[in-house]
């Protein structure tokens, strides 16, 4: 019964999410974040479009290949999370990164590791939705600006941080949810640069 209750409930999360009126909330949520976001509406624009452009590239490879990766992309920042199967289709993923126009910084989190399956992805949705409503009702954090990306326990922060003291509070926060076994942070400061760089675990 158990499992058929998550079954139900991740089924549910795929679904809403595919659906015109699930596209459309997201892309409202995206614009409705935009403005208080470091980079202003058009920047958002932008990282939408890199984002595009993205999964274009890597559904032109090999959609198999790379269906359990994902990106979070800020002023030209793109965070790379997900599993592959090998080092060799790690290695590509970055390559193709590179090769869409905008892209300042490539921060590669792949891991080459077997998939956990629909257990894993439930946990992981569970625990990214409830860090996003704890970061929503701190009045000192504006949650708007940060990104959450959780994959297999391990979670992944970026976006715009108003100053140490908020970031502080976001990656306490983070490590307080259960079954969280790591926080990764690539907050960055309000002002602060973007170095061309690959970053690479």
């Amino acid at each position: 019964m158990k499992k058929i209750s998550l079954l139900l409930l991740s089924s549910a999360l795929i679904l809403n999410a595919c659906t015109p009126l699930g596209m459309a909330t997201g892309a409202a949520a995206g614009v409705g974040t935009a403005a208080s976001k470091e980079g202003g509406l058009s920047g958002a624009v932008t990282d939408a479009s890199i984002k595009g452009k993205i999964n274009e590239l890597w559904f032109q490879y090999n959609i198999e290949t790379f269906s359990k990766l994902s990106t979070t992309v800020n002023q030209g920042r793109v965070l790379l999370t997900g599993v592959v199967q090998n080092p060799e289709d790690r290695v590509e993923a970055v390559r193709l990164v590179w090769q869409v126009e905008g892209v300042k910084q490539v921060i590669n989190e792949i891991r080459v590791a077997d998939s956990e399956g629909l257990p894993g992805f439930v946990r992981d949705n569970w625990i990214t939705t409830r860090l996003r409503t704890a970061l929503t009702f701190e009045k000192n954090v504006q949650s708007l600006n940060y990104s959450i990306d959780t994959v297999q326990g391990v979670v992944y922060l970026m976006g715009v941080a108003m100053n140490q003291q908020e970031l502080n509070k976001v990656l306490e926060l983070a490590r307080t949810i259960p079954n969280v076994k790591q926080v990764v942070n690539y907050v960055k400061m309000v002002g602060e640069p973007v170095q061309a760089t690959t970053v690479t675990q």
